[in-house]
């Protein structure tokens, strides 16, 4: 039986305190079932491994889900959530229908069973398949993807756990849907689709800018020592921004402009100053894409637990500024990840920073080579691997639009690492130093393959230093397979050697299959990027203590 409430209000009411009347009134909530948006229609689950399902509904309601044969049972707790788990399944193209039932019934249409993937990162990641050089190509020939499904998390940037997001399955036979997806999670999930030959489902979170510190839980940084100063200097800022002294500042800058629009106006001009901005308003740094943990409780955490095969990642730029620290955030924030997907240590592939800003004529220092070196640190970590482009990059602008390649290069690594392929995957990496009299010898692991110098025969892009610890560049020859030879009529004697060791370096070396040579150093010197140890200012003299006079004789 459905009721009728009825609410009798004055006529000399406001419609204002009528309509809060109203919603304050104790209605009876209306029981029904809700899924998250990642679970919806046209969506791919993993295959070959239980996949965890959940949604809402009333505390205490029993909730069944039906699939492929299976039937599972849950029951909404306190909070009102739910969960159940499917039996692992192989893939299938066929389209099924999923049925959960609970207070209502929900049916989720057009399921795909194949290979997911996450699509991470800043603005490289995000950067669309539009906007690659091939981007309308591409998108034109997606047509016949049926089996290739796409959504995309919207941005949002808060240090409240989100639960939901507002997005939607689509099939890659959307044009629109592909030229607004990234164009590096596209690629890399087309390639994967059409040599598997299974569905393939991709999730794109890239937010432009982004630190890595955004991505990982709020609290899990704040219980590791490695990252004091980061949060430290974190909590000042939020102090700075939230504290009475910026509310003060903000409403005198407020006060002026209304002082100065009046005095535009008063003399028949037009204003043309913007509004300031409230310490913290939406798009202030406090709900932004740097915040520490700011992206994982508004982006991450709403599909967290999904079922996936791994993840793809395109960032470092933001924290390049930060390179030392990133030889630990990075395997931080993967580590963490791993944790909270409780799926075991999913494959977690990334790209290497490409080359960037302007060629420089002198070997030296630079913040890019040590971010670049950080990323090659964090592959001691199991099932990780890195796609090193920097023959790919473009001088003049951070956004290289040859994303093709850059997905070629991480996909060989799924394809080799986790489905069983045979080809070349792995850049070449430094292996061993050994110095003769004013000679360095290099030798690289090729990982089965050869050197090939590219467009040259001489090897460019190696540096060598003596005790003076100034660099010079060395001339290089490739002397076998794996070994390059080098002198420097300036050191007689080198002591180091680096490669490729720039923001934007001109190197040369390759595989004989086309992978670069991975930037590398053989000396420890103290990093650039290291934060410097905060002195205490020396306390002020204090004056001599006034001597006692003498006594009169």
């Amino acid at each position: 039986m459905s009721r009728v409430c009825l609410l009798l209000i004055p006529s000399n009411m406001k419609r204002t305190t009528s309509l809060l009347a109203l919603l304050a009134l104790p209605l009876a909530a209306h029981a029904e079932l809700k899924l998250p948006a990642i679970i919806a229609d046209h969506m791919v689950l993993q295959q070959k491994q239980a996949n965890p399902l959940w949604g809402w509904d009333t505390a205490g309601t029993k909730v069944t889900v039906t699939f492929a044969g299976q039937t599972k049972t849950g029951e909404a707790g306190a909070d009102g959530k739910w969960t159940v788990k499917l039996d692992a399944l192989p893939a299938n193209d066929k389209p099924q229908t999923l049925s959960i039932s609970g207070s209502t019934k929900k049916e989720i249409q057009d399921v795909l069973i194949g290979e997911v993937w996450m699509c991470s990162g800043q603005s490289n990641m995000g950067f669309t398949l539009s906007s690659d050089w091939n981007g309308d190509l591409e998108a034109a020939a997606s047509k016949s993807l049926v089996n290739l499904r796409l959504i995309k998390v919207p941005q949002v940037g808060t240090q409240e756990l989100q639960n939901d997001f507002k997005g939607e399955w689509k099939s890659a036979t959307d044009t629109d849907a592909c030229k607004n997806f990234s164009a590096v999670g596209f690629l890399f999930g087309r390639y994967l689709h059409n040599v598997l030959g299974v569905p393939v489902g991709l999730i794109d979170n890239a937010w432009g800018g982004s630190a890595a510190e955004a991505w990982i839980r709020r609290d899990t940084i704040e219980k590791d020592p490695r990252f004091q100063l980061l949060m430290e200097s974190t909590v000042k800022r939020e102090a700075e921004m939230q504290g009475e002294a910026a509310k003060a500042s903000y409403a005198q800058q407020l006060e002026k402009w209304k002082a100065d629009t009046e005095a535009m106006k008063a003399a028949g001009l037009k204003p043309g100053q913007q509004l300031p901005r409230q310490p913290n308003s939406p798009d202030s740094w406090l709900h932004g894409n740097a915040r520490p943990g700011n992206i994982f409780a508004g982006i991450v955490n709403p599909t967290l637990g999904y079922g996936m095969k791994g993840v793809i990642w395109y960032q470092g730029e933001t924290n390049a500024g930060r390179a030392y620290e990133y030889a630990e955030l990075f395997p931080f924030m993967i580590e963490q990840w791993r944790k909270e997907w409780n799926q075991g240590d999913f494959p977690f592939y990334w790209v290497q920073l490409a080359d960037f800003m302007a060629e420089t004529p002198e070997p030296g220092d630079s913040q890019w080579a040590e971010l670049r070196e950080s990323q090659t640190k964090t592959m001691k970590i199991p099932n990780s691997g890195q796609a090193v482009i920097t023959d790919l990059g473009e001088g003049k602008d951070i956004h290289p639009k040859n994303k093709h390649d850059v997905a070629a290069r991480l996909v060989r690594w799924a394809l080799v690492k986790d489905y069983g392929l045979k080809m070349p995957y792995h850049s070449p990496e430094f292996k061993s130093l050994e110095i003769k009299e004013n000679k360095a010898v290099v030798t690289l692991d090729m990982f089965g393959s050869k050197l090939r110098p590219f467009d040259v025969n001489e090897a460019i892009g190696f540096a060598v230093c003596g005790e003076d610890k100034v660099w010079h560049w060395a001339k290089g020859t490739v002397t076998s397979d794996n070994q390059v030879s080098l002198v420097s009529d300036k050191v007689a004697k080198p002591i180091a050697v680096r490669y490729a060791w720039a923001n934007n370096p001109v190197c040369n070396l390759f595989s004989n299959e086309g992978l670069p040579v991975t930037p590398f150093r053989t000396d420890d010197f103290e990093m650039t990027t290291k934060p410097k140890p905060v002195v205490a200012p020396a306390p002020a003299a204090q004056p001599a203590a006034a001597k006692p006079a003498k006594k009169a004789a």
